[in-house]
């Protein structure tokens, strides 16, 4: 499977993100070449365990998880556990299994959704991250993909080397930030070297986190 980074955007301090930024990014894809091929979207949920009262030992049960649907993979459902380095990947009728066992319900859903292009052996994936029900923006994503290489190591040079062209493409339109790539230590899940699904699940379990922190962040202090 090819190789890919997801990538989020990190807006400067006293800056949000906003439509504006998404379409100048876009429009800088477009500028180097790259050719608009469709529309991609990933979705993202945040679960926590409902409890019953002969439940009460709750140390038994994750404090909450990811669910990530990917449009590359359909069929499949990926289920992160970041505090306890888990992932799993099951069929995607786990949903419906859940809601019936009523063991874990959703407490936000979020959509990745844009636009996919096509730059040579690259594709790109520039998008937005929205609350299911809702078009207020909470964040702009990106995927890069190198489909000629499927190991995580040898893919770091040239993934690197077109990182830096991106960026001083993008840099040139002076918007206020830049895209961010936090690289997961896979191992600690148990992946391997040669990429798959997985590893792209974990990836946007990382940069939700790193979101989520930004978002704190830039919060002012309550005194």
């Amino acid at each position: 499977m090819p190789i890919k980074w997801v990538l989020h955007w990190q807006p400067n301090a006293g800056t949000t993100v906003n439509n504006q930024i998404l379409t100048e990014v876009s429009q800088c894809v477009e500028s180097i070449n790259g050719v608009k091929e469709g529309r991609w979207k990933d979705t993202l949920s945040f679960y926590k365990p409902m409890l019953r009262v002969e439940q009460a030992n709750a140390l038994e049960f994750p404090r909450d998880f990811l669910g990530i649907s990917l449009q590359e993979q359909p069929n499949k459902y990926y289920m992160v556990i970041r505090g306890q380095r888990l992932i799993m990947e099951a069929d995607s009728s786990i949903q419906t299994i859940m809601e019936k066992l009523q063991s874990y319900k959703t407490r936000v859903a979020l959509n990745f959704e844009g636009f996919q292009y096509q730059l040579g052996d690259f594709q790109l994936r520039v998008g937005k991250v929205v609350t299911i029900h809702s078009e207020n923006l909470r964040g702009i994503v990106m995927e890069m993909e190198y489909l000629p290489i499927s190991s995580w190591e040898t893919s770091h040079q040239i993934m690197g080397e077109f990182f830096d062209i991106w960026q001083e493409a993008l840099g040139k339109r002076s918007l206020p930030g830049h895209f961010v790539h936090v690289e997961p230590n896979f191992s600690e899940y148990g992946l391997s070297d040669q990429y798959t699904s997985q590893h792209t699940a974990v990836q946007y379990a990382s940069i939700m986190a790193q979101m989520i922190a930004t978002a704190q962040s830039s919060q002012p202090m309550r005194s």
